[in-house]
């Protein structure tokens, strides 16, 4: 393939834009080589600047999972955008997309629209706060929860009991009230229970990981934080953004059937506009401004834009049910048919997969956690990433992010898919 416009264009935007890009994961620097640009998207397939074709196992990372410019989607945003695209005023819209919300997750009395996932893990963390009146939270190294200050936090010399900066412009202050664990290690959370007693207001997790590969919660796991949480008159936080609506129309509470005490989330509420939205028991968003004393606000929340491509698109997965059967069927096809592949060629390698998010590791350790998600060979995923580019199938640009399926894949995209994995199995 010819990537020359791609290659320009890039050059170009580096002059005007940090690193060329306004998302660092764009910029191709855990694979090298230059980024792709995109002309347009339809269905399951990108296009680029330079005529290429690909398959997509991105899907704008997670929003489109019925597949790119869905005509229902494009049609109400079309209709929407003659009336106006944004009126820092109520609308009627609000109000439909959250009952149509409501009406498909567990445990959630009222829910509140912003503009990224970001924000909703931000916001959410803050009136898990303010109804805790407790300033400490617990993450895990490795899950992602968006780039404000409380969550760019690595283990410090004391890991138990506070974090430490992994950005400049994070405030020590700020890292102190973050305690980090590992993901799957229920022992090390009751530890930090128990070295900061009364101080925890919530943890926030992914309940099923996506930002250091898919990894899965090991069995006990999540059930183990929720007893926890009730314990110590904590809140537990899911930071569903990637799997909300996508694992089951209830997302990871559903599908896992673990009740979490607040929900936040992002990429499919938005039908690929820019929504987050955070959700909790009344008596949690009571406390949210203007009814109570935790202030938050966004001038473009809400904006009917993206409420309207939110509603349609929850809409549509409300009506098709059968959406999530087929892509758990072609993903865990895909699963099925790369194991063969890949022992065959002997590369080590582990599978991570649930429902329609999967990855690749290039290790013989089994992947639990960002430590073990660490030591899959970059050089292999390198080689492997370009030769799948270039056979026009295209995949995260890194090692620690899950793959995404969208619903409009079909077999034949899917076998064309394992033709160019067996290729490029052969040159690594």
């Amino acid at each position: 393939m010819q990537y020359q416009r791609s290659s320009a264009l890039f050059a170009e935007a580096k002059q005007v834009i940090p690193g060329g890009v306004n998302s660092p994961v764009r910029a191709f620097k855990a694979v090298g080589e230059t980024p792709i640009f995109l002309t347009h998207a339809k269905g399951a397939y990108l296009f680029d600047e330079d005529g290429n074709t690909y398959i997509d196992y991105i899907a704008s990372w997670g929003p489109m999972i019925l597949g790119h410019a869905h005509p229902k989607v494009v049609k109400a945003i079309q209709e929407r955008a003659e009336k106006g695209t944004s009126y820092g005023i109520p609308t009627e819209l609000e109000t439909q997309i959250a009952k149509q919300a409501l009406d498909m997750v567990p445990h959630m009395d009222q829910i509140r629209f912003v503009n990224s996932g970001t924000e909703a893990c931000m916001s959410a963390v803050r009136l898990a706060r303010g109804y805790t009146g407790r300033d400490k939270i617990i993450k895990f190294a490795g899950c992602y929860h968006g780039h404000a200050d409380a969550f760019l936090i690595q283990a410090g010399s004391g890991a138990v009991t506070f974090g430490s900066p992994n950005s400049p412009g994070v405030t020590a202050g700020t890292a102190q009230d973050t305690l980090l664990a590992q993901y799957n290690n229920l022992d090390q959370v009751a530890e930090i229970f128990t070295a900061n007693p009364e101080e925890i207001a919530a943890i926030i997790i992914e309940p099923v990981a996506g930002n250091m590969g898919c990894i899965l919660p090991k069995e006990g796991f999540l059930e183990g934080l929720r007893s926890l949480c009730d314990a110590h008159d904590a809140l537990l936080i899911f930071d569903e953004v990637m799997t909300g609506f996508r694992l089951a129309q209830g997302g990871a509470q559903e599908r896992l059937n673990v009740r979490a005490d607040m929900v936040t989330y992002g990429k499919v509420i938005g039908g690929g506009l820019p929504v987050g939205a955070f959700a909790a028991r009344e008596e949690i968003m009571n406390f949210l401004a203007p009814v109570g004393p935790v202030y938050q606000a966004g001038t473009l929340s809400g904006n009917p834009l993206a409420m309207t491509a939110g509603l349609t698109m929850l809409q549509l997965l409300a009506n098709n049910s059968e959406a999530y059967s087929t892509l758990d069927q072609k993903t865990a096809y895909l699963h099925k048919e790369m194991i063969p592949l890949l022992e065959q060629k002997g590369i080590p390698y582990q599978i991570n997969r649930l429902g329609s998010m999967m990855s690749l590791h290039f290790t013989d350790t089994p992947v639990v956690n960002f430590e073990t998600a660490a030591k899959g060979n970059n050089d292999y995923f390198k080689k492997y990433f370009h030769g799948m580019l270039k056979c026009g199938v295209y995949l995260p640009p890194s090692a620690f992010e899950s793959y995404f399926l969208n619903d409009a894949i079909s077999h034949k995209d899917l076998d064309q898919t394992l033709e160019a994995f067996s290729d490029t199995l052969s040159d690594l």
